[in-house]
């Protein structure tokens, strides 16, 4: 990668954050503190793409910072990733609330969100070009998966994703730490085995690109 292309993804995805920090397409956007557009490497093999910013999330402005995003940063480190050298973002670019009898509360993002939103998950995805996503959670799975799509059942297998890069789903962090006991243990075995799954693809070698033929010179001397 050159330092020029990785200058060009850095400016395209700047100037979509400043895009998205003033969309008011859904009710969220202004309810929110921050949006939270992604952050990471605009060069990265891997995306993570969660389902919606949490609170923590919300007042920093950044992806994945809370407990769940510690979560995160371990299983990347797992599998020999820092969180510098994947990029992470989030189906949706605003925190979904409802009322709760302490104040807002975290919510899955609804389809009408989702689907405002898609336009900009869609231009990141085509900026950095990843070799493979890992969606986590339902939320993000169905959004590139269909509503049908069944994580306890369907994740951990690879499916075609958008530009036919590579996708797998696996639990959100955040569901593993509702966990406990058994239950906790189990889960993160399979969250393992899917991780594991995803360092086997990065480390398959690239797709050679074909080689154009010389083109025989209109005027040879």
């Amino acid at each position: 990668m050159t330092l020029a292309e990785r200058a060009r993804r850095i400016d395209l995805l700047a100037a979509a954050a400043e895009t998205v920090e003033g969309c008011r397409r859904c009710a969220i956007g202004a309810t929110r503190t921050h949006s939270v557009y992604g952050e990471g490497d605009p060069c990265a093999d891997l995306m993570l793409v969660g389902e919606g910013p949490g609170e923590t999330e919300d007042r920093l402005g950044r992806p994945f910072v809370g407990r769940a995003g510690q979560l995160l940063e371990r299983m990347l480190a797992a599998i020999g990733l820092a969180r510098e050298d994947v990029y992470i973002c989030n189906t949706v670019k605003c925190r979904p609330t409802q009322s709760g009898p302490s104040g807002p509360r975290n919510r899955a993002p609804d389809p009408s969100e989702m689907a405002n939103c898609r336009s900009y998950l869609d231009a990141q995805i085509a900026t950095v070009r990843p070799r493979a996503i890992l969606a986590l959670g339902a939320p993000a799975a169905k959004t590139f998966l269909g509503a049908d799509f069944a994580i306890s059942r369907m994740r951990g297998r690879w499916y075609e994703g958008p530009l036919g890069i590579a996708l797998m789903a696996t639990f959100h962090p955040a569901y593993v730490l509702r966990q406990t006991g058994g239950e906790m243990t189990a889960v993160k075995r399979l969250v393992w085995a899917d991780l594991k799954a995803v360092r086997a693809k990065l480390d398959e070698p690239p797709p050679q690109r074909e080689s154009t033929p010389e083109q025989a010179a209109l005027f040879p001397s």
